[in-house]
């Protein structure tokens, strides 16, 4: 069985003790790739150079929405020097959170919308973060004329919301709340995804997936989404790694 981490973050600092063990271990978990994430333009470097040592490492550049208020002027050339190196396979992740609001509002939207219009204008596929934002990230979708390939990372939404996205043609990824043991509404939206548009990642080193939760996430606990994921779904867990693994590969153009 084949595992394909579609989301995570190998290059952050709490990972600086013991960076090769995770990797090592993914790696003996069977999960044999994984695109580690930029959030802004030095991550999104660090991501690119682990991914450029490590096999089944790849890597997604992009400025967060946590992170726009610091966004420099030349942001739109500096992602194209970026998607340009070995490794790169996509741009994010942005998007919007008014969860935190760590920036604010209207440049959280100038920031997602300058790196929308990039990936269409390129033809990247794109990672989004939306967090407690879905009414303004669908309402911003619904006035494109065209969409470029698209992830919903870490989905939080109902299954109404996941209807919405897959109409517009994007992929849905859960993460480590698809375990816990009071997420019902992540459960009904599992069930109602297409399988060819279903992802799992770990978002790690956050939201570790039960048993873990609570402590540090890391790539090899994507099993236990992939597990929660296969259950939810009524299938074997081999058959979701597969349809994961495939899925993973296609919407990243890998292979």
């Amino acid at each position: 069985m084949k595992v394909f981490d579609s989301h995570c973050h190998l290059d952050d600092p709490q990972f600086d003790p013991d960076r090769e063990d995770a990797y090592g271990r993914m790696r003996a978990a069977n999960v044999e790739k994984c695109v580690c994430v930029g959030s802004d333009l030095p991550t999104s470097i660090r991501c690119l150079e682990f991914a450029k040592s490590h096999p089944g490492v790849y890597a997604a550049v992009g400025v967060h929405p946590h992170e726009a208020k610091d966004a420099p002027a030349d942001m739109e050339e500096r992602l194209v020097s970026l998607m340009a190196r070995e490794g790169a396979v996509a741009l994010g992740e942005i998007g919007l959170d008014y969860h935190y609001d760590f920036s604010p509002r209207d440049v959280q939207m100038d920031v997602m919308a300058r790196q929308f219009s990039l990936a269409l204008e390129k033809d990247w596929p794109v990672i989004y973060h939306i967090r407690e934002a879905h009414g303004d990230m669908l309402a911003f979708f619904r006035k494109q004329k065209r969409l470029p390939a698209g992830v919903i990372h870490c989905f939080s939404g109902s299954a109404e919301t996941a209807k919405e996205y897959v109409k517009m043609g994007f992929y849905i990824s859960f993460a480590g709340p698809l375990t816990f043991k009071k997420a019902p509404n992540l459960w009904e939206a599992a069930r109602t995804v297409p399988v060819d548009r279903l992802l799992v990642e770990t978002d790690s080193p956050y939201l570790a997936p039960e048993p873990y939760r609570g402590k540090r996430n890391e790539p090899a606990f994507v099993v236990r989404t992939l597990e929660k994921l296969a259950e939810i779904r009524e299938m074997p867990v081999e058959e979701m790694a597969e349809i994961t693994w495939r899925n993973a590969h296609t919407f990243y153009r890998i292979g």
